[in-house]
This record gives structure tokens, C-alpha cells and sequence, in this order.
């Protein structure tokens, strides 16, 4: 019998899985009551990833020696590749209680403990199958991972340096250069990326890799070039898909966009866990596909998350009292000159004169700014996780003993979300930054008001719905608006409209370039004043206003300039032309606030109504039109009959200091009132359900 498991053996080894199986099975037959044909028998059908029959044998094979510790190591090996992360980890503590110093039993069974999200047994029984065979490789280029996951960066990286002084292996290679980025090291990580994208030319992470690197560097032409070869090597990569197309739209390079966004929604469709939804937000998609985009990502986060989670859970038992004063904390990586510190900086002012506690956790190091300053001053709790783990981030938001926790950036950025996804508050909230649905089980609620989030909407987001009585977008009455330089400093003519759009580049979509060329041709001695865009993407601008028929010279480019430089630039404006699918937000309030009009179309998705949720507000429904026909005749009024125009800026001036939309100790009442009754349901009991 040893020489045909021999044979089987060798068969596995060279690729001939299937013979493998057959002679296995035979072999069976003919010795029922032996482990190891059982054994190499559920090996095959693992290798051809005949995952649940292979389980089935081994299961099998075990029951026919219990202490064969090589047939629990395969066992748990087929139960990972099963994506049941809980059984292997039993089953690797049995096989350890069997051998504690055997080396693939401890690799195995960190491979487990990383799954379920416990990274630092993982890391721990990584270094104790490196202690027991300092010769094994893959025990060390897991232990990296483990630090890597850890956030011991520079410990991973020694590591990995380590395995490379003896072999230049792949995954050396990119342990290195995910901890070097890590470390924004960007130019050493690159340097990495491009010398393994020379040792092994085949291997698609290098490039995909290299390409998020490059656009950390702000270098978008080298990441859309990296991005494509990786998808070049790994047409199924959709990660890189979802950057690729992101960076072609902030580049304004359309070609190919169509059928790339084809691809990726068909991704999305498929249930793709690493497309990011905040770039999904720009693809002309509809709010079911966000939201199976949004839910397909956090499922992607949540699944190595949930034994730790159940561990941390902080559910208020049923009945129980809230805390006095009400204790609600607030995460973001946007707490100083960022948008969301300058939407939120006066609310939280605010609520520093009412009954409540606010915490603010910022995920980014200190920024030096004013809006910073006062941020800190407002806060009951001001919590620095900048550079923490997950754990390390939800221990330290658990230790606040909170009521409540607001997400303000969801999947806008600031690396928050793993903590969230272990519950460190009882309850947990998507508001503000991200204009879709979190698609998350940990979020509870998601703060809106009922025209950018129509109740027949409810269906397309994960969470229960809390209305607010006015425009859930914040803002702060305290920014001045000074005057701006002259016309001609800004770039602009002495005379003529000026119609401003100073949205991202990636939202200007073609349904929303084409109604403000047809403006533009309606009005010729109009100019369209945009933010300058990223890399070479004022050149394509230019270059798709040539080919629609519009002198490229009537298209004025602005640089991003200090917020207050930047606000004064609205009174040379006009009319602001928002987009369609993904509509101006902060920029809208600054638009407002600084005396400019802004023309919007309300579409189906909360991205697309923001700009109509502030007009309705503010009191000029007027400014929401129904549909691009009426979109363009509006603006085209505008810029003709100048008397229109004055009209149409003084209504503004009057509506926004006669509106709720710059109350912000009004919208502190309505908001603490609203996180009240979300916490007292809660304590009585009750799941989350829609609230006015």
C-alpha cells in the first residue's frame, strides 16, 4: 500500500489531481479502515476544489484516526477554503492539543485565528511555528501578515526584508510594499512594486498595487497605467476596475469609460466585496446597485469581524435607563480643514450649550487649523485614533461608554469602518459624509430629511431611516465672505455671465457636460468657470468642449485655494451648474451661503438630490427643475436678462437669512431630539425602525 500512496501523492504534486482521486478511491476500497487513502483521497478533491466533498472525506478520514494531526491540518485547510473560518479554528486547537509544537498544526491554526479576525493569536501562533521550524517560509511570510494586520509596520517590514536577503519570493515582495505604504513610505513602496513587476511579470497585484501608490502620490496617469496592466494580467481583478474608473473620471478621460462602468456594475452585480462604494457613487447606476455595492463591501469587512465582534458587543439590556446627559460620540477623519469639519464645526458649538456630552474620535493626526481649534474646544471628549488598529480603535471608542455613535465618513475614507464593524457603541449611525447607504449591519440608522431621502426611497438603504424636520446638511453661519480680487486676477472677462461649476472632477459626468455646452452655445458670451482637476484632466476638458463645438478659451480653471480665498471667488459668479448624478454638497452650501444661486435636477439616488434638499430648504424650489430641458432654459434665462439675474440674487440674500437652512442652535435641538428617541427605543427594547 506505501508505494500506491506514494503514487497518489506524487500525482497531487504534479498537478494530476484528478488521477489522484480515482486511485485513491480504489484504494479505499480495498483498505476501508485506513486513514491515509482517506486522507490523499479528500487532498485531491480539495486540490480541484471539490471543496465540500473534500471536507466530507476528511471528516471521514478523521474519524478513523482522531490524532492524525496531517489529516486535521488538511481538514482545516478544506474548511477555510469552505470560508467557515469557526469550524477550522476548532479543529486546529483540537490538532494543537494534539501537537503543540508542530509547525503546520501552529500555521494552521494562525491562519484560522487571522480569519475570525483574532490577529494577535494569529500572530502569536505564527511566531511559534517560526520557533519550532525556523526554515519554514510560509510560517514567516504569515507572521509579516500578522504584523501587518497588527499595525506593527515596521516589524513586517524587517520581516519581510529578512526572507528577501534569501529569496526574492512574491509574497515577500508585496508584504514589503503594503507596509512601506503603509508608513507613507509612497516612493519606497513604488520602488518595490516596480521591481516585482520585473521578477514576476505575471502577478497582477504588483501593478494594482503600484497604482494605489501612485495615487497617493497624486500621480492619476500612473496609477490609470498601472490599474490597466493589472487588469491586462487579471481581467477579474475588480478592485483595480473600481480604481481604474474612478481615476479616468477625476482625469476627465472618457475613453472606453462606458464599458469599463459596464464591467463594473456587472462586478457589483456579482457580488465583487472590493469595489468601493464612494467611487460606485459616480458611475451612472441606480440606488438598488449602490446599495448591493455598499452591502457586497461591508460584507467583505464584516465576515473575519464577527467572533471578536460578538466579543465586544455593547447592546444596552432592554429597559435599562440612558445615561444623563445623553453621551454621543462622533468619528471622522474630516475633523479640521476638511469639509466635514467645516459643515459640522458649528453644530457642535452648538450642542456644547445643551444637555448632551459630545465625543469627537478623529482617525487623522492634528491639522493645525482654526477649524481644528474650535472642533477640540466644542468637544466634551476630544479621542486621537490616528494610527490605530481596528481593536485598538473600537476598545478605545468602547471605553466612553456611549449611547450612541455617528459615522460621519462611513465609506468616505478614515479607515473607521473595521472598528464600527465590533460594536463599540449600542448603537451606531451613517450621517453626512457619505451620501448613499452604509449597506453595513452595524449601522443602525441613517440621518436624512424627506427630499434627499423620499420615504419611497427607504427600500434602497440597509438602514432604518430617521428623518430631521430641516435640510440634514449642517453648515457654519460664522464663514466670511470676503471681496474677491477683480475679474481679470481670477481669469475671468471684464463682461459676461458667469456660470460656475467647482465640483470634483470625477462628477462631472457627459449627461451633465452636455446641458452646460448647450448653455454655453445659448449664451456666447457666457464662461464656465470649473475647480482645476487633477493631472491632465483641464486638458481632456478642454479638449471634449473642442470636439462638442465650445472654444475651450470660454472654460476658466480656478486652483484649490485657502476655503475663505475660495468662498469670495462666488460673488464674481452667476449661476451655479450642478451636477447630475452626483450633485454639489459642501460646495452647494458654500454656493449659498456666499450669495450664488444653484440650478439643480433631483435624481433617484441621495448623491443626486443633496443640492435639492438645500434649495428646498432654503426656500427657492424654483431652482429645482425637473429635467434637463427646463435645467438648461432656466440657465439660459439667467444669463440673458440680467435683471433676472439680479432678481434671482437678491431672493437668495433674503431666503438665507429668513430660512432654517443657517440655524444651527435650531438644528441642534432638532438633532439631539432625534438621537433621544433613537436611544430611548433602543433601551426599551425595540429594534430600529423609521422615526420623524
Amino acid at each position: 500500500m506505501n508505494k500506491q500512496l506514494d503514487k497518489i501523492a506524487t500525482l497531487i504534486s504534479q498537478g494530476r489531481a484528478d488521477l489522484a482521486a480515482d486511485q485513491a478511491r480504489q484504494l479505499r476500497a480495498q483498505f476501508p479502515l485506513a486513514v491515509e487513502p482517506a486522507r490523499l483521497h479528500g487532498v485531491a478533491l480539495l486540490t480541484m476544489e471539490r471543496i465540500v466533498e473534500a471536507i466530507d472525506v476528511l471528516q471521514q478520514a478523521s474519524a478513523l484516526d482522531p490524532k492524525s494531526v496531517e489529516t486535521l491540518c488538511n481538514l482545516g485547510s478544506a474548511l477555510m477554503a469552505r470560508k467557515d473560518a469557526r469550524a477550522a479554528l476548532v479543529v486546529m486547537q483540537s490538532a494543537r492539543l494534539i501537537a503543540s509544537e508542530h509547525p503546520a498544526v501552529l500555521n494552521g491554526l494562525g491562519n484560522a485565528q487571522r480569519a475570525v479576525g483574532n490577529h494577535v493569536a494569529a500572530r502569536d501562533a505564527y511566531l511559534a511555528a517560526t520557533r519550532s521550524a525556523p526554515g519554514f517560509l510560509g510560517a514567516w511570510l504569515n507572521l509579516a501578515a500578522g504584523e501587518l494586520a497588527l499595525g506593527r509596520l515596521r516589524e513586517c517590514e524587517q520581516i519581510a526584508n529578512v526572507i528577501l536577503k534569501q529569496t526574492a519570493h512574491p509574497e515577500a515582495l508585496l508584504l514589503l510594499a503594503q507596509s512601506l505604504t503603509a508608513q507613507a513610505r509612497f516612493e519606497d513602496a513604488a520602488e518595490i512594486c516596480r521591481k516585482a513587476e520585473q521578477l514576476a511579470p505575471d502577478d497582477a497585484r504588483f501593478p494594482h498595487q503600484l497604482g494605489l501608490i501612485a495615487d497617493e502620490l497624486k500621480q492619476p496617469e500612473i496609477a490609470v497605467e498601472a490599474h490597466a496592466r493589472a487588469l491586462r494580467l487579471d481581467p477579474g481583478l475588480s478592485g483595480a476596475l473600481s480604481q481604474l474608473i474612478f481615476i479616468k473620471r477625476q482625469l476627465c478621460d472618457w475613453q472606453g469609460l462606458d464599458s469599463l462602468s459596464v464591467r463594473l456594475r456587472g462586478f457589483v452585480e456579482q457580488g465583487a466585496a472590493d469595489i468601493a462604494p464612494f467611487g460606485f457613487l459616480a458611475e451612472p447606476a441606480r440606488a438598488p446597485e449602490q446599495r448591493r455595492c455598499a452591502e457586497n463591501f461591508a460584507a467583505g469587512i464584516a465576515s473575519p469581524l464577527d467572533t471578536v465582534a460578538r466579543r465586544l458587543s455593547t447592546r444596552a439590556p432592554p429597559n435599562s435607563q440612558p445615561m444623563q446627559p445623553l453621551r454621543i460620540g462622533f468619528a471622522s477623519n474630516g475633523f479640521g480643514n476638511h469639509p466635514t469639519g467645516l459643515l459640522t464645526v458649528a453644530l457642535f458649538e452648538a450642542l456644547a450649550t445643551l444637555d448632551v456630552e459630545v465625543h469627537l474620535f478623529a482617525t487623522t493626526a492634528p491639522d493645525g487649523s482654526s477649524i481644528r481649534q474650535r472642533l477640540q474646544a466644542a468637544a466634551h471628549g476630544w479621542h486621537l485614533l490616528a494610527g490605530l488598529t481596528a481593536q485598538a480603535m473600537a476598545a478605545r471608542i468602547a471605553e466612553c461608554e456611549l449611547d450612541i455613535l455617528i459615522d460621519l465618513r462611513v465609506w468616505g475614507g478614515g479607515n473607521i469602518s473595521e472598528a464600527l464593524a465590533l460594536r463599540p457603541a449600542p448603537l451606531q449611525v451613517n450621517w453626512l459624509a457619505y451620501p448613499g447607504t452604509s449597506g453595513a449591519h452595524w449601522i443602525d440608522y441613517v440621518i436624512a430629511d424627506r427630499k434627499v431621502l423620499p420615504v419611497e426611497s427607504r427600500a434602497h438603504f440597509s438602514e432604518s431611516v430617521a428623518w430631521l424636520p430641516r435640510c440634514f446638511q449642517p453648515s457654519d453661519p460664522g464663514r466670511t465672505v470676503v471681496d474677491p480680487p477683480p475679474r481679470r486676477e481670477c481669469g475671468l472677462p471684464e463682461t459676461g455671465p458667469v456660470y460656475v461649476c467647482f465640483n470634483n472632477s470625477y462628477k462631472l459626468d457627459p449627461r451633465s457636460i452636455g446641458r452646460m455646452f448647450e448653455i454655453l452655445k445659448a449664451v456666447p458670451d457666457a464662461v464656465l468657470w470649473l475647480l482645476s482637476g487633477p493631472g491632465g484632466s483641464n486638458v481632456n476638458f478642454r479638449a471634449i468642449a473642442g470636439n462638442a463645438g465650445i472654444d475651450p478659451a470660454r472654460l476658466v480653471f480656478m486652483a484649490k485655494l485657502p476655503h475663505a480665498d475660495y468662498l469670495s471667488r462666488f460673488r464674481h459668479a452667476d449661476l451655479f451648474l450642478d451636477t447630475a448624478l452626483y450633485n454639489a454638497h459642501t460646495t452647494a452650501s458654500d454656493a449659498i451661503w456666499a450669495g450664488c444661486p444653484v440650478l439643480t435636477t433631483a435624481g433617484e439616488t441621495f448623491a443626486s438630490r443633496v443640492a435639492a434638499s438645500l434649495n428646498h430648504h432654503l426656500g427657492m424650489d424654483e431652482l429645482n427643475v425637473a429635467d434637463d430641458v427646463a435645467y438648461i432654459k432656466f440657465a439660459v434665462r439667467i444669463g440673458r436678462d440680467r435683471n433676472a439675474r439680479n432678481a434671482l440674487h437678491a431672493r437668495l440674500a433674503q431666503q438665507r437669512s429668513e430660512s432654517s437652512l443657517f440655524d444651527m442652535q435650531g438644528f441642534a435641538g432638532d438633532f439631539l431630539s432625534l438621537l433621544k428617541r433613537m436611544v430611548d427605543r433602543q433601551h426599551q427594547g425595540l429594534e430600529p425602525a423609521a422615526m420623524d
